[in-house]
This record gives C-alpha cells, sequence and structure tokens, in this order.
C-alpha cells in the first residue's frame, strides 16, 4: 500500500555556538499509536504538527521552532552611537513523534533508527539558527554611526542586517529539505526504511 509522504518542516537552519552564549535546545514531543510502521506513520500524518498560515496549513513529521530574544546596549558617544553589546537569548523546540504505547521489539528497532534519523535532520535546521545568531552577534557588536545621537541609523543597519540574514536562513532551511526530501534523499531513505517492515 502506498503512503503519502509528509513533508518536514523547520522554520529555520548550527555551528558550534560561541563561548559566550549558549542556546538552549528542548524536546517536546506528541504522541502517536499504532501496532506497526504503517498504522505509527498514519498517525503521524493525524496528529503531526500543523504548519503553514490559517486555512492553509498541513501536518508535518517533525518542527524544529525557535524563539530569540536580545540584550542590546547602545551607548551614544557625542553625535556617534556604539552598540557596545548583543546578548541573545536563544531557545530551539524540536517537536517529534513518540509511540503512546508499547512496541513489539523489531518494530521498536525501526522506530529507533526512523526517530534517530529524524531529530539527526532537525538538529541540521537547529544548527543553521545558531549559526545565524552567532553572525548577529558578530555583526552587531562595535557596529557605529557617526552624526547618529538617537541611534536611529545603528539601529536601521542593524534591521537590514537581520531582514536580509533571516530570509538567506529560511532559504537555506528550504533548500535543505528540497535536497532531503528530493530523489536518493536522506529523508526518503528514512521513511522507506522505516515503512519497509511493515
Amino acid at each position: 500500500m502506498k503512503t503519502a509522504l509528509l513533508p518536514f518542516a523547520a522554520l529555520l537552519l548550527s555551528t558550534p555556538a560561541r563561548a559566550d552564549w549558549k542556546p538552549i535546545e528542548k524536546i517536546e514531543t506528541y504522541a502517536v499509536s499504532g501496532q506497526s510502521a504503517e498504522q505509527l506513520y498514519l498517525s503521524i500524518g493525524e496528529k503531526g504538527p500543523a504548519v503553514g498560515t490559517a486555512g492553509n496549513e498541513r501536518r508535518v513529521i517533525a518542527h524544529t521552532f525557535f524563539k530569540l530574544t536580545w540584550q542590546r546596549d547602545y551607548q551614544p558617544q557625542g553625535e556617534a552611537c556604539v552598540l557596545k553589546t548583543a546578548r541573545p537569548k536563544l531557545i530551539i523546540t524540536y517537536t517529534l513523534p513518540k509511540p503512546a504505547g508499547k512496541l513489539s521489539p523489531a518494530l521498536q528497532a525501526r522506530w529507533d533508527a526512523f526517530a534517530a534519523g529524524l531529530i539527526a535532520h532537525e538538529k541540521v535546521h537547529g544548527a543553521g539558527i545558531i549559526d545565524m545568531v552567532d553572525k548577529i552577534v558578530a555583526f552587531s557588536t562595535g557596529l557605529a554611526a557617526e552624526n547618529d545621537p538617537g541611534c536611529k541609523k545603528v539601529r536601521a543597519e542593524l534591521t537590514q542586517y537581520l531582514d536580509q540574514l533571516s530570509q538567506a536562513q529560511r532559504q537555506g532551511s528550504r533548500d535543505f529539505d528540497k535536497v532531503e526530501f528530493g530523489k536518493d534523499g536522506n529523508m526518503l531513505k528514512l521513511i522507506a526504511a522505516f515503512l519497509g517492515g511493515g
């Protein structure tokens, strides 16, 4: 029986974090049920995270979400402005499926391999988010503008950079998923291996 493949979703794309800040990574799960790989996969299709805009939502297997806030120290220096420090607080949440009941040893082994592949995929998205934040920190720290007593120029330059970086990150994430779910992609192989035993 053919089973429609669910697209993976991840909002954004990690390199190791810098020494002066560290991301918080969390895993949340949603329960799926079944006593065969096919039943579990169908349950994922029914219960997986819903992503997309209202009215255009779709269920996905797993999801990477992040919340990013900043502590920034803008310091006017005469008529100039300098962004002395930019300290991020980044929380990345991975949402993954988890069987609600006990599985047979053979099915549990296949599930464990499937689950390991899912988190590995999502961690690449998480790594991209961390890399993006590292780039923001590097760009922000020491950013200065002359004739900017209200720090408006510095804020505008930072905002423009953040917009460009965010768009590039989203595109990188989409490109990664396209490869992973393309012909001979890792995710297609992972799903096929999981469903192969029935």
